[in-house]
C-alpha cells in the first residue's frame, strides 16, 4: 500500500529530519489509541525506521478492557498488535514506580492543598518527556513522535531550535497540555498529527488495517479510570475527606461539606448548599478546610500569579516584563488577550478582561496570537486566587470573607 505523494512529502516536512527517512530512526510513543498509531503506520509507510514504545505506567486490574480510559493494559494489547500489523519492533517498558511517585502522588497532594491538578501535564513533564525521551536517545533515535494534535517547525534563526504550535484541527488542540515541555525536549520531538483533521486520522487508521480504527478516544485520567478520583485521593490521603464547613464570602456558615477534594475553584453542582441565588465555589482553604462560596461574580479575576514556569520565548522571561501575548486558562476555553508581568521574582499574567473561575493548581498557557499554527510560549502553573474586587478596583489574593461587602479580608497560602 501506498499512500498519496503529497501526503509522504507533508509527512517529511513535519518531521524535518536529516539524512533521509531511509536512514533516519524515530521512536513513536505508542499509547494503543488511534493517533499514535497512525503516526507510527505514516512514519513508516513514509520510509523511516520505526520503533514502537508503550509505557506501563498503571495496572488497573478492574479496569482492563475498559473503554475511555488510556494507559490501561487493554492499550499495551492493543499497541502491540498494531506494531506487529505495521512490522516494527514494539517494547514495553514498565514506569509504574516512576508514574506513582511523579505523578499520582503529586496529584493527590496537590488536592490536598486545595488546588485542581492537570495530571497529564505532570506525566508529559516528568515521565514522557524525560524518561521516555531519555530511552529513545539510548536507542539512536534521531527524534521522538507522539500522537498529539500540536506542530513545531524549525526556527529561521540558525539556533537550531524548534517552535511548539498549535494545530490545524484546533477542536483537538492539545498544546495547553504540553506548555511544560522544555526547549530542549521540542527540538527532539515531533508531532505528525500536527497538519492533519481528527476525522482524517481516522481515514489513515481504516487504510491501514488497524484493528483500533474505531476505537475511541480516552476520556477518563488513566489512573482514575472510573472518573472517581475522589477514591484514588481518599485512598493515598485520606485527610482529604476530612469534613469542614462552607462559608458564603460575606462570612455566613451554610453548611458543611465531606473533603476539600470534593470541590474546585468554579463549581457550582453538588455544593449541597442554597442561598437563593447561583452559587459558586470562590476559594478552598485547606489549612481550616473551609469552602467558600459566593455569586459568579465573585469569580472575576484579572490577575494571575504564577508558579513553576516554563518560558519557550527568544528572549530570557526576565526580559519579558509587559510582554503582549495570549493566554488559555482552562483547556477548553479560547486564548484571550493579556500581558506578562516579571515582578519581584514573581510571575504574573494580567487579564485585559476578567476571567471566571480561575483554579489553583491548573494551567495557563501562553500563545503568540490566536489560531492555528500560532506559536506556544510556554506557560505556568496558577498558584492562587487573586479576586477582582469592585469596590476598589483591586485585588485580594484569596479573597473570600467580607469579599462583598468590602474586599478587606484575604486569606495567604
Amino acid at each position: 500500500m501506498r499512500l498519496p505523494d503529497q501526503l509522504l512529502k507533508g509527512v517529511q516536512e513535519a518531521m524535518e529530519l536529516r539524512p533521509a527517512p531511509g536512514q533516519t530512526r524515530v521512536v513513536v510513543a505508542m499509547s494503543g489509541g488511534v493517533d499514535s498509531s497512525v503516526v507510527a503506520g505514516l512514519l513508516k509507510s513514509a520510509g523511516y525506521e520505526v520503533i514502537g514504545i508503550t509505557l506501563q505506567l498503571y495496572d488497573h486490574g478492574e479496569a482492563l478492557r475498559q473503554k475511555g480510559a488510556c494507559c490501561a493494559g487493554q492499550d499495551i494489547h492493543d499497541a502491540r498488535r498494531v506494531a506487529a500489523n505495521l512490522n516494527i519492533p514494539h517494547y514495553v517498558l514498565d514506569y509504574e514506580s516512576r508514574f506513582r511517585s511523579a505523578v499520582i502522588d503529586t496529584f493527590a497532594e496537590s488536592y490536598i492543598r486545595g488546588e485542581t491538578p492537570i495530571p497529564c501535564v505532570s506525566c508529559n513533564h516528568s515521565v514522557k518527556f524525560v524518561d521516555l525521551l531519555q530511552m529513545s536517545r539510548e536507542l539512536g533515535a534521531d527524534a521522538l513522535a507522539t500522537g498529539h494534535y500540536v506542530a513545531s517547525r524549525a526556527r529561521t534563526d540558525g539556533s537550531g531550535h524548534r517552535d511548539l504550535l498549535t494545530p490545524v484541527d484546533l477542536a483537538r488542540d492539545q498544546s495547553y497540555f504540553l506548555y511544560s515541555t522544555t526547549q530542549a525536549q521540542v527540538d527532539f520531538l515531533r508531532f505528525p498529527l500536527g497538519g492533519l483533521r481528527k476525522s482524517e486520522t481516522r481515514a489513515l487508521a481504516e487504510l491501514f488495517e488497524l484493528t483500533v480504527a474505531e476505537k475511541p478516544d480516552s476520556q477518563d485520567i488513566c489512573f482514575v479510570p472510573k472518573g472517581r478520583y475522589q477514591d484514588v485521593i481518599a485512598r493515598l490521603r485520606p485527610e482529604a475527606m476530612e469534613r469542614g464547613e462552607i462559608v458564603h464570602v460575606d462570612g455566613r456558615v451554610l453548611g458543611e461539606h465531606d473533603g476539600i477534594v470534593n470541590f474546585t475553584v468554579g463549581q457550582r453542582r453538588g455544593l449541597g448548599v442554597h442561598d437563593g441565588e447561583p452559587l459558586y465555589v470562590v476559594h478552598i482553604n485547606p489549612a481550616t478546610r473551609q469552602v467558600f462560596v459566593g455569586a459568579r461574580s465573585s469569580l472575576l479575576q484579572k490577575r494571575i500569579a504564577l508558579k513553576t514556569v516554563n518560558w519557550l520565548g527568544d528572549e530570557p522571561l526576565r526580559g519579558a516584563g509587559g510582554q503582549k501575548l495570549y493566554v488559555k486558562i482552562r483547556s477548553t476555553r479560547p486564548p484571550v488577550a493579556a500581558s506578562l508581568s516579571v515582578e519581584s521574582g514573581e510571575t504574573a499574567v494580567i487579564l485585559e478582561e476578567p476571567e471566571e473561575a480561575v483554579s489553583p493548581g491548573q494551567a495557563c498557557v501562553f500563545y503568540e496570537r490566536p489560531g492555528s499554527g500560532a506559536r506556544v510560549l510556554g506557560g505556568g502553573t496558577i498558584a492562587r486566587e487573586e479576586v477582582l474586587c469592585g469596590k476598589t478596583g483591586g485585588w485580594r489574593r484569596n479573597a473570600a470573607i467580607q469579599l462583598e461587602k468590602d474586599c478587606s479580608v484575604a486569606f495567604e497560602r
